[in-house]
């Protein structure tokens, strides 16, 4: 079954940076998109970037050139790569991917990880 597992997040300084992973299994990873959610509490889940199966990204305008998106196939893994971290980054972080799998379309999350922005 799919499967996707975050970690990297942790209690940061305003300013400093964090890398996520997300390891995925289940799927064949190469061929699907993925993505990262966010999550603050009190707040909707919101959108943060994708990278599609050749690797072309989008970013949310509030982290647009400060956060980076990336996979690597052969590990069935995805990043991001968040530097100038701001308090309002504070959230829980989860991947996703969605497609079509058997015919019907599913949508997967993972458990989320935790990024803290605090002095």
């Amino acid at each position: 079954q799919v499967q996707l597992a975050e970690s990297g997040g942790d209690l940061v300084q305003p300013g400093g940076s964090l890398r996520l992973s997300c390891a995925a299994s289940g799927f064949a990873f190469s061929s699907y998109v993925m993505a990262w959610y966010r999550q603050a509490p009190g707040k909707e889940r919101e959108w943060v970037a994708t990278v599609n199966s050749v690797g072309s990204t989008n970013y949310a305008d509030s982290v647009k050139g400060r956060f980076t998106i990336s996979r690597d196939d052969a590990k069935n893994t995805v990043y991001l790569q968040m530097n100038t971290l701001k308090p309002v980054d504070t959230a829980m972080y989860y991947c996703n991917t969605e497609g079509f799998w058997s015919g019907l379309y599913r949508i997967y999350w993972g458990q989320g990880t935790q990024v803290t922005v605090s002095s």
